[in-house]
């Protein structure tokens, strides 16, 4: 019996999987990365304490967060109308969109691996990472009106 519900369970994860809604899926992960870079740039910016283990905490998850971006099951032909964001620029050049979230997943990694033991390093990183964000967004992103 109890294989029986396991393999229910894993069946009814798989169909939700399959059925998932990539737009929803990015822009989730899109708000959770702009929540954890939003709490860090406070704490650069001095509107928050410096706590190197909080900080290291905060760069961790947002590598969890790139980590699991995944341009081809995010981004998918056909997810680029709708309630979206995304430029028509990234279907056009899917090499060069993934190659812009490479170099920032491999900055976040690097930000982790040096973890900031002060404010003015966490500038330096937040700067890298927000450098990462911008080019991005000017490149394939549609501005909302």
């Amino acid at each position: 019996m109890r294989k029986l519900v396991i393999a229910i369970s894993m069946l009814s994860l798989a169909a939700s999987a399959a059925f998932a809604d990539p737009i929803l899926d990015r822009q989730g992960l899109m708000k959770e990365r702009g929540k954890i870079v939003g709490g860090l740039s406070k704490i650069a910016k001095g509107e928050a304490d410096f706590d190197a283990a909080a900080v290291l905490t905060a760069l961790q998850a947002l590598q969890v967060n790139a980590e699991k971006f995944d341009v081809d099951t995010l981004f998918p032909p056909g997810s680029d109308s709708g309630d979206t964001t995304a430029s028509p620029k990234i279907w056009k050049d899917m090499a060069g969109f993934k190659s812009t979230e490479d170099k920032y997943l491999a900055d976040v990694k690097a930000a982790v691996a040096a973890a900031p033991a002060d404010v003015d390093a966490l500038k330096a990183q937040i700067d890298t990472l927000g450098s990462d964000c911008g080019t991005c967004h000017k490149t394939y992103r549609v501005k909302k009106s």
